[in-house]
């Protein structure tokens, strides 16, 4: 039975693999970025460049969550990966626990929302006001679920540390 958890192995290497494809993502907007290819875009060229740019960040806070769960969810749920001492070790990585994982993710997906709404605001003129609204009113939600993971985490942490463990 605990051998199982081996299972999990592929579905991190395709996060891996998903991870790749962000890369190539990233590259492909920068290439646009830095060559000036607005020309389709129907924006002003500052628009567009701090929407290409947000894009860019979006693609790198993905990757940053893709990263936490490939690192965070193999070394919590399949096996340890003992990088104590090594100078590359992620500072978050010491204390990592399924719960601490699932804050920051909504952390992450936050940020990540909150990229994607500022695009939004940025192209108000081309969105219709419904889908500004309830791009809003789903960005509130994840707020509020990422309050409610801390505040579960912080009632686990302080009934394991009334217990004494």
């Amino acid at each position: 039975m605990f051998a199982s958890r081996w299972l999990q192995v592929p579905l991190y290497l395709g996060l891996i693999v998903a991870q790749g494809v962000y890369v190539w993502q990233f590259m492909v907007e920068l290439w646009h970025l830095v060559t000036g290819d607005f020309s389709a875009s129907g924006m002003n060229i500052e628009q567009s460049v701090m929407l290409s740019v947000l894009g860019l960040i979006d693609v790198v806070m993905i990757s940053n969550l893709l990263i936490m769960v490939i690192v965070g969810g193999y070394e919590t749920f399949v096996s340890r990966i003992n990088l104590e001492g090594h100078p590359d070790e992620p500072e978050w990585l010491s204390h990592v626990n399924a719960n601490v994982l699932k804050v920051k993710l909504a952390t992450a997906i936050i940020g990540i929302s909150s990229i994607h709404l500022l695009q939004t605001f940025i192209r108000a003129r081309e969105m219709n006001t419904e889908t500004m609204l309830w791009q809003t009113v789903i960005h509130l939600v994840f707020i509020v679920s990422a309050i409610g993971l801390a505040l579960i985490d912080r009632m686990l942490n302080s009934s394991a540390h009334d217990r004494g463990h």
